[in-house]
């Protein structure tokens, strides 16, 4: 007798998780790994700071802007054929990436990188999620996370090495091995699930989402170049602004939406999705920093700069896990507000970096930082997907993942452009040369203002997350009680 598909993934789901966990490890060791060759990006090609930002915003953006797209067309699709899609073009492509001989070429196959990256891990919350059983999707999403560290982990390590002893291009020609194994698991173990019924792509939806997503990236990004206050970033905002608005106005009058706005409706996923965006804002904003600060003014090689950054993530990996299980026996709320404070608190303590500091120092103090993010991460993963019905699990989790990238964008593109900001002040009028070659006292008195700025912007994802638990069952009922 023929296996029914949810029988097949209750009985496969952790050769399910080996397929998903090795393409996310992918996207993470992508994004760790090209963080530690931006310094020596900017002397290869001869560029400045605000340009090799781009190495890290054009994948980032790509992915951001058609994420949501891809989430919709698992859901008509099926999963499963959109996921191989993917991790082929993205080995693909990062081969073509590792052969770039100009700056421009290489964005342009980190845009193609980013398309395949985003079929490729797009869905992979949602297939978890209706993998594992609701009793143990927090432990499930814990550990998807520190996978998710674990290519955090190698991507910088690695990469550092790759640095000293070959060079950039070599970072680029690990993914495919890599994808091939991915390929192959979910080729032979991850069930072929059809939605079933005829349903339509909204492309209008798709095309205005995108519109606006570029359009608002943009401004972000270039702006900090140009200025917010020009006509042509302020032409840019307004015609994202409209973008969003013909985009809602298209999904409220369709019947099959790419996004169905009211799940909005739903407190619980709306404000979990807005802590989210949050704490990658702060995370992504500061780990741009951290490799310039190691080898700029701590003036470390490579291989050091590598070990260090893997600091974070080490943490992330140790605490998602835990605070998963935890998650899973004493409900999502408390853990997460938990990882909260503790952002905040590594948001202060990276404020305190010097370039007298000590490697024990920078240790000590980057480590919260990932402490935090782990603590939040599966306890908020848990609440997001688990408030959705299953028919929707392709696009929440591609909402999911634009949470984590828009997060990672505009903290790179705003907390960046803060940094430089705040050095160009304290070097004052007559400073002509790029931000990275400022004094080292004037980059870490920048590096502090950030730093303080991303802790008040958790300090409003704390204020949701003290709402949301004032809200949630445990002190209900303890009120009733006392009335």
């Amino acid at each position: 007798m023929a296996k029914s598909t949810d029988q097949l993934f209750v009985e496969r789901k952790w050769l399910i998780f080996a397929a998903l966990g090795s393409g996310i490890f992918l996207a993470s060791f992508d994004g760790g790994v090209v963080r530690v060759v931006l310094p020596a990006l900017v002397t290869e090609f001869s560029i400045d700071f605000a340009l090799v930002q781009w190495v890290v915003l054009s994948f980032s953006l790509t992915q951001t802007a058609i994420m949501l797209g891809v989430g919709r067309l698992g859901d008509i699709a099926g999963k499963k054929p959109v996921f191989l899609g993917g991790t082929i073009a993205f080995a693909v492509s990062s081969v073509l990436a590792g052969l770039a001989p100009n700056i421009e070429l290489l964005l342009f196959f980190r845009v193609l990188q980013a398309i395949g990256g985003a079929f490729a891990t797009a869905l992979s919350m949602g297939i978890v999620t209706e993998t594992f059983p609701a009793s143990e999707r927090g432990k499930a999403l814990g550990l998807f996370s520190s996978t998710v560290s674990v290519g955090g982990i190698v991507g910088p390590l690695l990469g550092g090495v790759l640095l000293e002893h070959l060079s950039w291009r070599w970072i680029f020609f690990v993914s495919p091995p890599i994808g091939c194994i991915s390929f192959f698991l979910a080729w032979r173990y991850l069930p072929s699930y059809n939605p079933g019924g005829r349903q339509r792509f909204d492309w209008t939806g798709f095309s205005t989402f995108f519109a606006f997503l570029l359009a608002f990236m943009l401004f972000l990004t270039v702006g900090e170049r140009n200025g917010y206050r020009s006509p042509a970033m302020l032409g840019l905002l307004a015609f994202s602004l409209s973008a969003l608005a013909l985009f809602i106005r298209t999904e409220m009058r369709l019947k099959e939406p790419l996004l169905d706005l009211s799940l909005f409706r739903n407190a619980l996923f709306s404000l979990n999705l807005s802590m989210r965006l949050i704490s990658f804002i702060v995370s992504g904003g500061i780990t741009l920093l951290l490799p310039f600060y190691l080898s700029n003014l701590l003036k470390l090689d490579p291989v050091v700069t590598g070990l260090l950054l893997t600091t974070t993530m080490v943490s992330f990996g140790l605490a998602s896990p835990i605070a998963g299980i935890l998650s899973d026996r004493f409900g999502y709320r408390l853990i997460a507000t938990a990882g909260l404070v503790m952002l905040a608190y590594g948001c202060y303590t990276v404020g305190t970096l010097t370039a007298e500091t000590s490697i024990s120092g920078y240790v000590l103090r980057v480590l919260p930082l990932g402490l935090g993010m782990g603590i939040f991460q599966s306890p908020n993963n848990s609440a997001v997907m688990g408030s959705v019905p299953r028919e929707r699990l392709g696009v929440v989790s591609g909402v999911n993942v634009i949470g984590r990238t828009l997060g990672n964008t505009s903290g790179v593109a705003a907390l960046g452009a803060l940094w430089a900001s705040r050095v160009f002040v304290y070097a004052g009028p007559d400073f002509a040369g790029d931000v990275t070659e400022a004094a080292a006292a004037l980059q870490t008195a920048a590096l502090r203002d950030v730093a303080f700025a991303a802790m008040a912007i958790v300090g409003l994802a704390l204020v949701m997350s003290a709402w949301g638990l004032l809200r949630g069952p445990a002190v209900l009922q303890l009120r009733r009680r006392i009335q």
